[in-house]
């Protein structure tokens, strides 16, 4: 199965023409015709800017203060919207799914969140809350999975909290296909019990001052993946799993760059690309992580042959490298590769504090959610 290019003309693929985004673009229209749908039938209110006859809060004056307007934030990703439940005011987000062009994704997602698998506590997939069809268009199913925040954000400031980053992303089944950053990320709700603004995290829900948070060793945080578009479920009575290469967000794994046309055994790329995570969003953004080094340019070998199978990972992981880690070192901060002298004395500063805060208050230097 090979992902299909979206057409010119598709509608996901259009922004907004106008330059203060007083009209919709044609994938915001999309939501803004099924608005009633959602809020009658389904139990979702979408935000102001969808809702039908919206008119721009700033008005005529283009020269307003546009950013302190919440309806000037425009969705970049109209395949997928923000929403709240109307019981409870939960915030959710709706994904369109085309079936033409995704087919194995619902049932995909379906299977990862049912009763069985969700039990288990190693499931790491995005749970679904619900999945209904498009009354009007039966190319579209729409599925509802809770809003969670990008797996960097904000950046994890110890190497306890990267090391159960680690122990989470590890426990996922490597039928994955697509391991990116942007596709993986974690229940905000420990961390930010206000939440945020979906168009913009660093903002309140209400769009009034900045979201406020906590860190991830006070209020440990759980990862997920999600986006499950290119996965493929292999029946292990069909023998060695074999499948076409599939360009996902990482288009960098060598068995890619120079695929001669043969069906390859996918569990070698998967790993490649757990491992290129880590590589380039860890160990090169990150001075305190180098104990990583060994593995992960093993996960990114050249040949796929020589690549650690997902269980090897685990156990090398789990025997070798977290019994090598002292306390001490899981607690201390994890400084980024071009921070400045200055910034880094006072964050030193305020990282002592906390850290002789987290011992006194017996939190876990390797913060794992219970």
């Amino acid at each position: 199965m090979s992902e299909q290019p979206l057409p010119a003309d598709d509608p996901l693929l259009r922004t907004p023409s106008n330059r203060y985004l007083k009209e919709l673009s044609d994938g915001e229209i999309w939501w803004r015709n099924h608005y009633d749908w959602l809020l009658q039938s389904r139990g979702y209110k979408l935000r102001p800017r969808y809702k039908p006859g919206w008119i721009p809060s700033w008005g005529p004056d283009e020269n307003g203060a546009l950013l302190d307007c919440e309806d000037w934030q425009s969705n970049a990703f109209a395949a997928a919207m923000d929403a709240a439940r109307v019981s409870d005011q939960q915030q959710f987000v709706l994904k369109r799914i085309s079936k033409t062009r995704h087919p194995d994704e619902v049932t995909i997602a379906q299977y990862l969140s049912s009763t069985e698998l969700r039990s288990d506590p190693r499931n790491h997939s995005v749970p679904l809350v619900e999945v209904f069809q498009v009354p009007d268009d039966e190319e579209y199913t729409i599925i509802v999975m809770p809003l969670f925040r990008l797996c960097n954000d904000p950046a994890w400031q110890t190497v306890g909290e990267v090391v159960a980053f680690v122990l989470q992303v590890l426990e996922v089944s490597t039928h994955y296909r697509d391991s990116q950053l942007a596709n993986i990320m974690y229940d905000p709700r420990p961390m930010y019990p206000r939440m945020f603004h979906p168009e913009d995290p660093y903002r309140a829900r209400d769009w009034k001052g900045a979201a406020k948070h906590s860190t991830r060793t006070a209020n440990p945080v759980r990862y997920y993946f999600i986006d499950f578009g290119l996965s493929v479920k292999f029946n292990p009575d069909d023998g060695p799993p074999r499948a076409h290469p599939i360009r996902g967000g990482d288009k960098t794994a060598p068995e890619i760059l120079h695929w001669n046309g043969e069906l390859l055994d996918p569990f070698p790329t998967d790993i490649y690309y757990l491992g290129n995570v880590l590589r380039m969003h860890v160990l090169q953004e990150f001075k305190g992580a180098e104990f990583l080094s060994p593995l992960v340019q093993d996960m990114i070998q050249e040949d796929p042959k020589e690549r650690p199978t997902i269980d090897q990972v685990v156990q090398r992981f789990n025997s070798q490298i977290l019994p090598a880690l002292t306390r001490k070192q899981l607690r201390s901060r994890l400084a980024p590769v071009n921070e400045a002298e200055e910034d880094a004395y006072f964050r030193n500063i305020a990282h002592a504090f906390r850290r002789i805060y987290y011992q006194l208050t017996r939190k876990s230097p390797i913060p794992i959610p219970r």
